[in-house]
């Protein structure tokens, strides 16, 4: 009989982006769940994935009511389904589902942690949200984090022990995909030749939620003062406007707005990491920095905010860059090196992609994740 699991889940994109690759593999082991929001409960096997899809109405947003509702429908999913491992990510799917787990006697109960709200929060609401974390961490089993940097920042916010929190391989949750993130030419030409971005113009990429603590405000002011010193930089920014920050960053960008281009949404960000040439990622908070791995498996270096999580996926001065989180200032200074010596786009990215396919193809996190669960079932 094969060991029954069960993913649980906020979002269906999470289980889309950062464990379809894993179940692929694990379907041939154990018998897979996924407990997620969803209207599609076939959504899995466009991935090539076998697993049972549990529509479950879990939120993001806090709701005590909705909440305990939610919480009580894990206890009596886990009591009747008696999984011998369920593994939540995302803090709201990893608090309901730990403590539901506890309660309902599931021996293995795995979390993993993908980076921390309350890093940048004072007073009660960190309090709060801290506590919670730690409420996760002694419902669970076992800990997986996804950086090495945020575990020993976890240790030292004694929220978990080293002793029982683990990173798979040399971190991320998924590794990178490096045939799908590799340079396209193609791509390349046909998104520049769109935005009348000249060939050898340099072209800075913001892939990702545009949230101000993504740092997104930091990096329009940090190319709005690039643009007062060159006339051949670019600044373009794919991904959901979460925040409604488009107009904002289009008044601190008022004097170069014809070199600001915001895409919105983009399924195939691998095509736009190609028309680029310096990855941007000015976070606030980050659990593991994925799409500067993505970006390095493409070839091009970044610039990063000097945090744990980032601080994995950058080597200083040889992939890229660190800076001074939230100091738009030294942002603009390390974007500078690279217009003042273009070379350094070619050198540190080809460096970039060497350590990206070394150390995070999605081979290896997956075959890692294998083992991981081997070892929690005690299978040879």
């Amino acid at each position: 009989m094969k060991k029954k699991v069960c993913f649980v889940a906020t979002l269906e994109m999470s289980v889309k982006v950062f464990l379809t690759d894993h179940m692929r593999l694990l379907q041939e082991f154990f018998d897979l769940s996924v407990a997620v929001n969803t209207e599609n409960p076939a959504f899995l096997l466009t991935y090539g994935v076998r697993a049972n899809v549990i529509p479950v109405g879990l939120r993001r947003r806090i709701s005590l009511v909705r909440d305990f509702q939610t919480f009580l429908i894990f206890y009596r999913l886990f009591k009747r389904e008696r999984f011998d491992i369920i593994h939540s990510i995302m803090p709201k799917s990893g608090l309901l589902a730990m403590a539901a787990g506890f309660f309902a006697r599931v021996p293995v109960r795995v979390h993993t942690f993908t980076g921390q709200v309350w890093k940048n929060s004072r007073g009660l609401k960190r309090f709060v949200l801290k506590t919670m974390d730690r409420i996760v961490v002694r419902c669970a089993t076992h800990i997986l984090v996804d950086s090495l940097s945020q575990r020993e920042f976890l240790a030292r916010e004694r929220v978990v022990s080293l002793k029982k929190s683990s990173v798979i391989g040399d971190g991320s949750i998924c590794g990178v995909d490096t045939q799908r993130f590799r340079l396209d030419k193609e791509a390349r030409d046909h998104i520049r030749g769109d935005h009348s971005i000249a060939p050898d113009d340099i072209v800075f990429c913001f892939l990702g939620r545009m949230k101000r603590d993504k740092g997104v405000l930091d990096l329009a002011r940090a190319f709005s003062a690039l643009c007062s010193r060159s006339d051949r930089v670019h600044l373009l920014i794919a991904g959901p406007d979460e925040d409604n920050i488009s107009d904002e960053v289009a008044r601190i960008c008022a004097h170069c707005s014809d070199r600001v281009h915001i895409v919105g949404y983009a399924d195939e960000p691998a095509k736009y990491l190609s028309a680029s040439d310096v990855f941007c990622l000015p976070s606030y908070r980050e659990g593991f920095g994925l799409v500067i791995i993505e970006a390095a498996a493409v070839g091009i270096p970044s610039i990063g905010s000097n945090i744990y999580g980032i601080s994995d996926t950058i080597d200083d001065g040889t992939t890229g860059f660190f800076f001074e989180m939230g100091a738009y200032h030294d942002l603009m200074l390390k974007m500078t090196r690279f217009v003042d010596d273009p070379s350094l786009i070619k050198t540190m990215g080809e460096k970039a992609r060497v350590r990206a396919l070394e150390k995070y193809p999605k081979e290896k996190i997956t075959a890692a994740m294998l083992k991981y669960y081997k070892s929690l079932c005690r299978l040879s």
